[in-house]
């Protein structure tokens, strides 16, 4: 800082590379080190709070909804863990921040599959809004075009809203994969973004499969939000929401203040490897507190949402199962009871009633009670 301001430069601060730990951890003073040694166990804390809050589940939820309830629970301790081990070695920030990445593009879409079981899954859904539809005119896309259609609610539809976010799963892993290919042959920088470098089309494509994954979850939350409100889907889409914006928005201004030089470099840090060092220490802050309210939200006992009403069909064939036909034959839960032998008699008494039971010689026949 006053090498800056003498107008001489510290060799850091124009390195392209970030500093080793060895060299960043000499450099802390004893506030710095508190502050390591206090992040750390923020992020050891919110590992430990997710373990217990993932036994809890795995106990208590049914196993339809138990991983995909784990999965999201998770987003906020994994991203606090990478980025405390891109904190302590910031060499690793890029393969850090393409892990947290990673993980949260599968998150964006374990999200969307839970609100379609707290509804009771794809077919109960479809049933309950059959004669509905969707607004598509909402964030992060289209928010603005409220000129758009509404689109009915249909399995084709449904299937490519899901389509939206498994796209995002599936295709960020394989850019990240591409980026390190090209890193590793100095052809990738985070922090060049000429229109000559594949750095800056990647991060548009990237940027572009971010927000149709994040508009298919939009559209499906502004439609079930009142139905779920029993199961407290607001609460748990507000925390979504919040690791989206720090875990992308937050990170991206940070660093491009940083390209602008507003963030200076502190040797051993660049301008660069500084905002992702500060980055780092604000999302494990933010992540701890997401994971303990994340603990509160999704450890609540909800009640079931309200059954349908049967169609007339399925209660006429319900109706008609319920019957006691051929003589009065026994029905439990609402089938009959068959015998397995040829030929069977037996006779029940109790101090009510006399119940004789007698068969034909039919192997399938239903057993008959006569009162």
């Amino acid at each position: 800082m006053d090498g800056e301001a003498n107008g001489t430069l510290d060799p850091s601060c124009g390195a392209s590379e970030p500093p080793y730990s060895e060299e960043l951890l000499r450099s802390l003073d004893l506030p710095g080190r508190f502050l390591f040694a206090t992040l750390t166990l923020m992020t050891l804390i919110a590992i430990l709070v997710f373990i217990e809050e993932a036994v809890y589940i795995y106990r208590k939820i049914p196993s339809s909804k138990r991983s995909i309830i784990i999965w999201i629970n998770a987003a906020a301790p994994v991203i606090s863990t990478t980025s405390c081990i891109g904190m302590w070695i910031p060499r690793s920030t890029m393969f850090t921040d393409f892990t947290a990445g990673i993980f949260f593009a599968i998150v964006i879409h374990k999200f969307l599959m839970m609100m379609i079981k707290e509804c009771g899954g794809q077919k109960l859904l479809l049933r309950r809004f059959e004669k509905s539809h969707f607004t598509i005119s909402t964030g992060p896309c289209c928010c603005c075009c409220l000129c758009l259609p509404r689109v009915p609610i249909t399995r084709q539809t449904l299937f490519w809203l899901k389509v939206g976010t498994f796209q995002f799963a599936v295709f960020r892993p394989v850019l990240v994969f591409l980026s390190i290919v090209l890193w590793s042959n100095d052809n990738y920088l985070l922090d060049n973004l000429s229109p000559k470098e594949p750095a800056l089309w990647i991060n548009i494509f990237m940027g572009v499969l971010t927000l149709t994954a994040l508009w298919a979850v939009g559209i499906v939350f502004r439609k079930v939000r009142t139905l779920l409100t029993c199961k407290n889907i607001i609460p748990k889409f507000a925390l979504y929401q919040f690791i989206v914006v720090l875990n992308h928005l937050q990170t991206v201004i940070i660093r491009m203040l940083a390209t602008q030089r507003i963030i200076p470099c502190a040797p051993p840090l660049s301008s660069t490897a500084r905002a992702s060092y500060i980055a780092q220490q604000l999302l494990i802050m933010e992540m701890f507190l997401i994971t303990v309210i994340s603990r509160v939200i999704y450890r609540r006992k909800y009640h079931d949402l309200e059954p349908l009403e049967c169609t007339d069909e399925e209660a006429r064939d319900k109706k008609q199962t319920s019957k006691i036909i051929l003589n009065g034959a026994v029905v439990e839960d609402g089938l009959p009871k068959f015998c397995n032998k040829p030929s069977c008699s037996a006779v029940a008494g109790s101090s009510a009633q006399e119940s004789v039971y007698s068969c034909t010689t039919n192997s399938h026949c239903p057993c008959q009670n006569n009162f």
